[in-house]
């Protein structure tokens, strides 16, 4: 991007406007001023850069060239371009009457800007703006580990692990709080990990007792868990939790895609 106000008082202009008649688009911000100087000043640097404007003018695209009116309340336009009607915006102003005109027409300078037409018959619809909200929406919700929690002290869970933040489901409160960590390990088989707890293990002995509970769990950072397995969680608190396994769901990418999921139930033992 060039811009004229760039260039240090003294400095050679013609190199300068050599690159500017090579741009994609050249935008002017007319003032009454500005018109003046083109037209009675010719060896000002207004002067000079209009008639390079003007020498390659008709050799360019229609959408070459476009126009800012500031200060500008008659919509002047120097002499040479007067009769070419470029495309013009109006930014003009009127703080007393609260009147900014050039607020409502950003979006059009920008569109200018990128090439897309001023036609806004083919703009983005209201339902593909709906589908990019929710597209957001879904992706900040899946960010969000609050979306992958349940304060209750049992229940039933669907877990897309892959997707949450850490592969990481909270359950319980306080106290009673448990960090259920899952990666995929195999067809019917995940492991589950310590990290956020304080230990894991597997009931093997299906036992109810909190004593026999703790003598299974696990002094290594995971286990591996498989359908039908009721996996023990210790907190750092000391409380006992038991996930039992449901059903595990693999990866699926052929036809319609299918994240990885674990089906569990739980059961924060609240006397432990």
């Amino acid at each position: 991007m060039l811009i004229d106000a760039d260039v240090d008082y003294g400095d050679e202009l013609s190199g300068f406007m050599r690159r500017a008649t090579t741009c994609r688009h050249v935008l002017l911000v007319v003032d009454t001023n500005y018109v003046e100087r083109a037209d009675t000043m010719p060896e000002s640097g207004v002067g000079i850069e209009n008639r390079a404007f003007a020498d390659v003018y008709e050799a360019k695209p229609a959408t070459w060239l476009s126009v800012i009116f500031k200060d500008n309340p008659d919509f002047r336009l120097p002499s040479w371009l007067a009769g070419r009607s470029p495309k013009g915006l109006n930014f003009n102003t009127d703080p007393v009457c609260h009147n900014f005109p050039g607020s409502d027409q950003i979006e059009e300078l920008w569109r200018w800007i990128e090439g897309l037409p001023a036609n806004r018959d083919h703009m983005t619809s209201v339902a593909a703006l709906r589908e990019r909200a929710r597209r957001l929406e879904e992706l900040d919700r899946q960010r969000d580990p609050n979306s992958w929690s349940s304060p209750s002290p049992e229940g039933e869970v669907q877990f897309e692990f892959d997707k949450a933040p850490n592969h990481s489901y909270l359950l319980g409160y306080g106290e009673f709080r448990f960090t259920l960590e899952v990666t995929g390990q195999g067809p019917n088989s995940v492991y589950v990990y310590r990290d956020k707890i304080h230990s894991v293990g597997i009931n093997r002995s299906r036992t109810t007792t909190h004593q026999d509970l703790a003598s299974q769990l696990s002094p290594g950072r995971n286990v591996v868990a498989t359908v039908g397995d009721q996996v023990i969680l210790l907190n750092r608190e000391g409380t006992l939790c038991l996930v039992d396994i449901l059903e595990i769901q693999q990866e699926r990418t052929a036809n319609a895609y299918l994240p990885a999921s674990l089906r569990f139930r739980y059961q924060i033992l609240t006397n432990s």
